[in-house]
């Protein structure tokens, strides 16, 4: 404590958040350094430098909770280090001995304590996960091998070594409340999760079919359809649907899966509004860029027909060639080249899906440390 303050100086003015770090440490199951307990305390979360953010157990009702983060950063550097040439990716909390994250920077890397390095944890060195270095496809993680303090002053003296040579430029000496936290309240650890469903756990791997899917994803007592009736829809479009579309759409009606694929109201003006828009746009691309919007689209022979789509702007239709219960399922993504049919039918795809055991550009598939359960849901829309 007392060479951080030497080298920054005192506390900022704003009163830090109270901190019950008994709780904090028993739902990490860790004890925490010495060091960054007594920053945090004092200080609060803070901007360092302009560049680096010490995040401490705190949120802000506009966004930000303690919790959350550490989930979402340890998450998302778990999934791009296995894509990258980092070879084994590191271990990361909650796993024994895993890293742990405490800050990050403005140009979206993030640091870490190995807790693997000893039992004291204020000998933990600092681990730094290089956002820039994972996208070049090269290994990201940065062994400094000094505690938090040590590389913080470090980082102002110095700078920071990089990866195969060279150095950061050295930050400022400077603190102060981190812009997004000023208004920071005290952090509680979520409650636990209430029992599961044995049934649910069971359905991740017996059962088939829209059975399987209704057990492992419970339908909404009252599913959203539109207002109108589906002869009607069938009557607009010129063509009947699916019947395994229509069977699904029955006992869900219109929502979202996994919190990524939306369905939209398959009986009222959204579903007619979604086939419109989404193929108009097609229509554009395939004019300008027909080498890489090869399908043909609704109502042309065998033309994309789109009923879904993610939270990424991907869709999930039909190929519209012969009896509509033959349709083949497509995903026209948005980030990837154009892909074949999907081998499956829409219940099977979607419960291989939301079992964790299927993906396909536009599809995002489960991290391998996912649990598949916590990730099967669907979010009715709101009336």
């Amino acid at each position: 404590m007392e060479s951080f303050a030497a080298v920054f100086g005192p506390p900022p003015t704003a009163t830090p958040p109270r901190i019950d770090w008994a709780a904090v440490e028993s739902w990490l199951g860790l004890t925490l350094p010495a060091d960054y307990k007594a920053i945090a305390s004092a200080y609060g979360p803070l901007d360092i430098g302009e560049h680096i953010w010490l995040h401490v157990p705190c949120k802000d009702y506009d966004g930000f909770d303690y919790g959350d983060w550490l989930a979402q950063t340890h998450r998302h550097c778990r999934v791009v280090s296995r894509e990258t040439s980092a070879s084994p990716p590191p271990i990361l909390h909650p796993q024994p001995g895993g890293l742990l994250a405490w800050g990050s920077t403005r140009t979206a890397d993030h640091l870490f304590w190995d807790t693997s390095a000893g039992d004291d944890p204020d000998r933990w060195p600092v681990v730094v996960f290089r956002q820039d270095t994972a996208d070049e496809g090269a290994d990201p993680w940065l062994r400094y091998g000094t505690p938090l303090v040590e590389t913080l002053v470090e980082a102002t003296r110095n700078g920071l070594p990089l990866p195969g040579g060279g150095r950061l430029d050295p930050i400022p000496a400077t603190l102060e409340r981190t812009a997004f936290l000023r208004k920071n309240h005290r952090w509680a650890p979520p409650e636990p999760a209430p029992p599961t469903d044995p049934r649910r756990r069971a359905a991740l791997t017996e059962g088939e079919g829209l059975a399987a899917l209704t057990t492992l994803v419970p339908p909404p007592a009252t599913p959203r359809l539109g207002d109108g009736a589906w002869e009607d829809l069938f009557a607009r479009l010129g063509t009947r649907l699916p019947d395994e579309y229509v069977t699904l759409m029955d006992r869900y009606g219109a929502g979202t899966w996994r919190d990524w694929l939306a369905f939209p109201s398959p009986r009222g003006d959204a579903f007619d509004s979604h086939v419109e828009q989404t193929l108009d746009a097609y229509r554009e691309l395939r004019a300008e860029f027909p080498e890489y919007n090869t399908l043909a689209v609704w109502p042309e022979p065998g033309g994309f027909l789109p009923f879904a789509t993610s939270l990424d702007g991907d869709e999930l239709g039909w190929l519209t060639e012969g009896d509509p219960d033959s349709w083949k399922l497509i995903v026209y993504p948005r980030h990837d080249e154009q892909g074949p049919p999907l081998p499956g039918g829409l219940i099977e795809t979607l419960l291989a899906w939301t079992r964790g055991r299927f993906d396909a550009p536009g599809l995002v598939a489960l991290d391998e440390d996912d649990d598949p359960l916590e990730f099967a849901t669907f979010e009715p829309f709101p009336e």
